[in-house]
């Protein structure tokens, strides 16, 4: 897990000062969910948040397991809503701190644990599964033992959500439109070095595949592009308004570094090279 742990705090344990400069107040890092063009960030975010746990038919007292859980938005949200017992996985130090310290303040009797840790270590039996844009950290041959460990340690009847940056084969991006630039690759090489150390963007064809030969039945999918289009605008817009706060707490070479990942990144979105999908995945 060495190698894992390094690359995912390279990112994560930044400084949790930096990333709430242009994050919302619930310190969510997920694409956001506009049901009404009028929404804030915020709001949004809580769409994005009860439209995935919506998906997953929790009861009171289940047992949830959120994959790459952040700074735990998402296992608060499923408390407060579910009433369940929710875990949380994650490499960053600075995140599991956080999380931890924002499920103990919860008025509940519902257990809440924070691991620091990986899927790859994690055995115990679980009702429901969610992971937010965690996929994308993994290398590609991770892949197909993290569906298998997903459905190993759901009930027979179990169910996941997994929403995931998706990409697509150089060699299709003719076909679809999309002219292969030198900018286009030295953009994806930048993110694979510089912001995501050590992960990869799966294509749809892939998760499918390998969610059924690990015993699910993707039941639904739905495709939230636009929706991060107006996510990464809004991230990059309170970040640069945060110019003199963003160097303080980091440097004028991180804050540069995310400018131009955030706002790459939206362009990808705007013109499908990247796309977003989030899928409900059914055990049996």
């Amino acid at each position: 897990m060495k190698p894992h742990f390094e690359e995912v705090q390279a990112h994560y344990d930044l400084s949790d000062d930096f990333f709430g400069l242009f994050q919302d107040p619930s310190r969510t890092y997920s694409c956001a969910y506009f049901e009404r063009d009028d929404m804030t960030l915020e709001e949004a975010q809580y769409a994005k948040i009860d439209l995935s746990l919506g998906k997953l038919d929790l009861k009171p007292g289940m047992t949830l397991l959120d994959i790459g859980c952040g700074w735990g938005s998402v296992l608060k949200r499923a408390v407060e809503t579910y009433d369940v017992n929710v875990v949380g996985l994650t490499l960053s130090k600075n995140q599991s701190k956080f999380a931890q310290q924002l499920l103990d303040d919860l008025d509940t009797e519902r257990t809440r644990r924070i691991v620091l840790g990986g899927w790859e270590q994690f055995t115990e039996p679980v009702d429901r599964i969610i992971s937010l844009e965690a996929i994308e950290a993994f290398p590609p041959d991770r892949y197909e033992p993290f569906f298998k460990t997903c459905s190993s340690i759901l009930p027979a009847d179990g169910r996941m959500v997994l929403q995931a940056i998706l990409g697509h084969p150089l060699k299709k991006w003719p076909e679809m439109g999309i002219p292969v630039t030198m900018s286009d690759l030295r953009f994806m090489r930048f993110i694979a070095k510089e912001i995501f150390p050590g992960g990869s963007v799966p294509g749809e064809e892939q998760i499918v595949t390998l969610a059924t030969e690990s015993g699910f039945t993707v039941t639904d999918k739905q495709l939230l592009d636009e929706h991060y289009v107006r996510t990464l605008d809004l991230w990059s817009t309170a970040l640069e308004a945060h110019h003199d706060e963003a160097v303080a707490a980091t440097s004028e070479e991180v804050y540069e570094r995310y400018m131009k990942y955030l706002v790459g990144c939206s362009d990808f979105f705007k013109r499908r090279v990247s796309e977003l999908g989030q899928f409900t995945l059914v055990k049996g």
